[in-house]
């Protein structure tokens, strides 16, 4: 898909020792979380968004690729940042919310903080009780993108399908991610938009009420609906991550 491609810059001055790894959602691009890596990449810090597997091609091609697929490539990319820079954070939204919280989770120490954007823990859809039996009938429905309020601007380029046997590899691993939250000790800025009709609050309280870090900055984006990062908020939304990144590496600043 035209846009579709991963992002990667190297940084400018003293920012560049600081990397940080910018994560798309599902069935999404690196463009709908282009504008953070934009606006990092312009402040100095090295940026890499990478294209998850089997997104950015056809829906059919995402099928054939799971969670595991998945989270293999944002660790090599958080390996490889931090092989060549004295600070990594990560900066997910929705699926990319849940991977780089694996990542933090599964490898203690390899990021100074999480940048969390309306990240996908949970879900009231009744449907999704039936998963495990209809992707087995139904290789797919209606796709999950392009829920954002502001009109006029950048839509989402992502399918318009939800791959079923894909999707429900994520689904699968929430429980045992939501166990695993107390272990999570490194600092959070969690962004909630409050008008997302994808992840309910149900997401962001599960996450809240497990987390173990006692460093976690909540941000309101009142005006946002799912993809924040495209939506009336962006602003408040690159300002206090920029924030957030400036004060956790100082803090952070150590060897690797």
């Amino acid at each position: 898909m035209a846009g579709a491609e991963p992002f990667r810059a190297d940084g400018s001055g003293e920012r560049a020792e600081v990397a940080v790894l910018c994560v798309h959602g599902l069935t999404s691009t690196p463009q709908m979380i282009r504008p953070v890596a934009e606006h990092l990449a312009g402040q100095g810090y090295a940026v890499h968004a990478p294209l998850l597997p089997g997104h950015g091609t056809t829906w059919q091609q995402m099928n054939r690729t799971r969670y595991a697929d998945w989270l293999g490539v944002v660790e090599q990319s958080a390996f490889e940042l931090a092989d060549s820079h004295r600070s990594v954070v990560a900066v997910g939204v929705s699926l990319g919310g849940a991977l780089v919280t694996d990542l933090a989770l599964t490898h203690p120490g390899m990021v100074d903080g999480l940048v969390l954007v309306n990240p996908a823990f949970a879900a009231t859809d009744w449907r999704l009780r039936l998963l495990p039996v209809l992707k087995h009938a139904l290789p797919s429905m209606a796709g999950l993108a392009g829920d954002i309020r502001r009109t006029g601007g950048p839509t989402e380029l992502a399918y318009d399908r939800l791959p079923l046997k894909a999707f429900h590899s994520f689904v699968e691993q929430w429980p045992q991610l939501v166990s695993r939250l107390p272990q999570l000790t490194e600092p959070v800025l969690l962004a909630r938009s409050a008008h997302d009709a994808v992840v309910p609050p149900l997401s962001g309280e599960r996450f809240l009420e497990h987390v173990g870090s006692r460093d976690v900055t909540q941000l309101l984006l009142a005006n946002s609906a799912h993809v924040a990062t495209l939506d009336h908020d962006v602003d408040l939304l690159l300002g206090a991550t920029s924030d957030f990144i400036e004060r956790v590496t100082r803090q952070g600043d150590r060897e690797r």
